[in-house]
């Protein structure tokens, strides 16, 4: 889609005053309706408006005008500009403009990134609010003078910044904040082979009960052994 003029409605008045170019021609150059030209011919539209010469402006060429004069087919070209334009440095940007009518709800919008995205640096509340960073700081310790009335605001739904605004901040904070790392406990020591894979022991509550628990052995003594003996000798034998 090629670019139309600088002031289409002007220029379009200036055609129909002084050319004979079809209402078509004209829309098509101008980026107008066809019925809009119309109406700017009958004196319906654009009243008021002084027309646009477009060959002293450069965009038009008296030859391409007599040219579509004479064939109602042919559509006006822009003409070439033989001013070449600097090229257009990126300029910073500085703090987002905040209209009046807005300002007061910046605490609000404040209030809300630092509760929901403490991630979020004082600059990038700046870019987003277009608010300072005493006021930032204010907020954050409570020593507004509004602090009392204030109430956490999103400020993409107070119109404050854009929501691909807030995803492009919020995300840039997340891959500049560092990784945590997660401390080893501590007294956490490896166990010796033979006690990791010995089998566990049964705790006394839940012992067997079914099984009765063997008596200690006792050692035997020879002596009391030989005078149990000779108890149980008969009395005949006493008496031989």
């Amino acid at each position: 889609m090629s670019q139309g003029p600088l002031m289409p409605k002007a220029t379009a008045v200036w055609l129909v005053e002084n050319t004979s170019l079809s209402f078509d021609q004209i829309a098509e150059f101008c980026k107008l309706h066809p019925l809009e030209v119309k109406g700017i011919a009958d004196g319906e539209v654009a009243t008021g408006i002084k027309g646009l010469d477009p060959v002293t402006t450069g965009q038009l060429t008296r030859e391409e005008i007599e040219k579509a004069q004479d064939n109602p087919n042919y559509r006006l070209r822009m003409a070439e500009s033989r001013v070449k334009l600097p090229e257009q440095k990126r300029i910073k940007k500085g703090p987002r403009y905040t209209p009046v009518s807005r300002r007061h709800d910046r605490p609000n919008a404040i209030l809300w990134l630092v509760r929901n995205h403490p991630e979020l640096k004082d600059a990038q509340i700046m870019r987003l609010v277009g608010t300072t960073k005493t006021t930032i700081q204010q907020v954050r310790e409570r020593t507004h003078w509004n602090s009392a009335s204030l109430s956490p605001m999103d400020p993409v739904t107070l119109g404050l910044c854009s929501q691909i605004d807030l995803d492009f901040e919020v995300q840039r904070a997340a891959k500049d904040r560092p990784h945590a790392v997660v401390a080893p406990q501590e007294g956490g020591t490896l166990m010796p082979a033979e006690i990791s894979t010995a089998e566990p022991e049964r705790d006394e509550p839940f012992a067997d009960m079914s099984r009765p628990k063997p008596a200690p052995e006792e050692e035997i003594d020879v002596n009391s052994v030989f005078a149990k003996l000779k108890q149980l000798k008969r009395p005949d034998e006493d008496e031989e």
